[in-house]
């Protein structure tokens, strides 16, 4: 019994050091932005202060740059998701002597810096007399985040019960329709999961993106220059923001997905 206790109080002493730090250093971020100094800091405290989020207000190239990084982010929602769909589900029909080198060989732009792919990609759309900017942001970006949408969906493959398909081709349904009616709807949660995972890789990165977006300015890429001529709370406020409109967001998906929980088991 004494063993389980001390298990348990090792348990508990594990989580509260597990979340205090991811949170703690997103506190004192929030907490920076009403200290009056002109640094991001809480130490001195100068004074509670809500000025740097007027200052953010005035920001138009911080602005811009969010913008920029939200269109990026659309982008490569849009050719990412299509992309690792189809390769997911091109793996699940080739052979399996095959389907191991081409499986590494899909991957392998995860196991690249980021920096190689940036320059890589900028040279070879060079000679295409293409340069920097949104477009090549978008493509150098989708090359490995493709990839990560391709493992979600293959992951989720993996439970489906091929029976159904052919069930529905024998009943006289087209592979398109077969497709559209009992695949995509059982693929339907992985591919939601994977897109939020492709927004959010492509709007936190800096590496690839540092090299490909020419004279257009990101928010990682703003905030990275911005380090090296001066911080303000100002950015500060943006993370504050930024985090509580995940919050709702996330909170709204929960109270939707409880609220369809419970109907259903009211329907049943």
């Amino acid at each position: 019994m004494s063993s389980q206790r001390l298990l348990g109080w090792g348990l508990r002493f594990y989580v509260v050091v597990f979340f205090g730090y991811l949170f703690l250093p997103l506190a004192i971020m929030a907490a920076a932005t009403f200290n009056d100094s002109r640094f991001p800091t809480v130490t001195p405290w100068d004074g509670t202060t809500l000025r740097w989020f007027g200052e953010l207000a005035e920001d138009g190239a911080m602005w811009q740059a969010l913008a920029n990084s939200a269109l990026v982010a659309v982008g490569v929602l849009l050719l990412a998701v299509p992309i690792g769909i189809a390769t997911a589900l091109f793996l699940n029909t080739v052979s399996s002597r095959a389907k191991p080198f081409l499986y590494a060989l899909i991957l392998s732009p995860l196991l690249t810096p980021g920096v190689i792919i940036g320059i890589s990609t900028l040279i070879f759309w060079r000679q295409w007399g293409v340069g920097g900017g949104i477009f090549l942001t978008v493509v150098g970006q989708a090359t490995f985040i493709a990839a990560y949408v391709m493992l979600m969906v293959t992951a989720r493959l993996q439970r489906f019960d091929r029976t159904l398909e052919r069930a529905a081709l024998d009943l006289g349904a087209t592979p398109w329709q077969a497709f559209r009616r009992i695949l995509l709807p059982f693929l339907k949660p992985a591919i939601l999961s994977a897109g939020v995972i492709a927004f959010l890789q492509s709007f936190e990165n800096y590496n690839t993106t540092l090299f490909v977006v020419g004279y257009d300015t990101t928010l990682t890429v703003y905030i990275a220059s911005k380090v090296r001529t001066g911080l303000t709370p100002a950015v500060n406020a943006l993370g504050l923001i930024l985090i509580l409109v995940t919050v709702l967001l996330a909170a709204a998906y929960e109270f939707k997905r409880r609220r369809e929980a419970a109907r259903l088991v009211k329907g049943v």
